[in-house]
């Protein structure tokens, strides 16, 4: 589990924590940017996805001790998320694997942080014995393809979404 790039080092675990209630309309709020959404949609997701997603999370971090964790900078303001979590779809993808993720508010773009944060879950994956990972991303997100590098991800697999038959790529690694 070595980064491609030596001087790239894991956040320090008090940057990352299990989301609260509030951070479902604080994630609303830091990724209300169509840039930010490019790839998840191109617009800015209802307050109840993030209420059901940062509740997810907090359910998988009690029967897990993992999940997709709040992100903060270094002010303590909430950057993203970044973690992971059972693949959530039952209908196309693989299915039953461990699903390794990030989205970050573009403030806090070309900071790190995805990759850093990423490093730190990495660890705690394989704490917890997690033998493999995998990023389903964007065939167009070169940003996130980029993470995935930085963490030594090999590419495994190119598909097509089953929604808007989309190019993606599924990366893995194993711990």
């Amino acid at each position: 589990m070595t980064p491609r790039t030596p001087s790239l080092a894991p956040l320090p675990a008090d940057r990352l924590r299990v989301p609260t209630e509030e951070d479902a309309y604080t994630w609303h709020r830091v990724f209300d940017d169509p840039e930010v959404m490019e790839f998840h949609g191109g617009k800015s997701a209802e307050v109840s996805v993030y209420e059901e997603l940062t509740a997810r999370q907090r359910r998988h971090d009690a029967e897990l001790g993992f999940c997709f964790w709040t992100i903060l900078d270094e002010h303590g303001e909430v950057a993203g998320f970044t973690g992971a979590q059972p693949w959530p779809h039952q209908e196309w993808g693989p299915v039953g694997a461990m699903e390794i993720g990030w989205r970050l508010g573009r403030s806090a773009w070309g900071k790190g942080l995805a990759t850093g944060a990423a490093l730190t879950t990495l660890e705690r994956l394989k704490e917890a014995g997690v033998p493999e990972v995998m990023a389903m991303v964007n065939a167009e997100n070169h940003r996130s393809i980029a993470v995935c590098e930085r963490l030594g991800m090999e590419l495994a697999e190119v598909f097509l979404t089953p929604v808007g038959n989309k190019r993606g790529h599924r990366y893995r690694l194993a711990l």
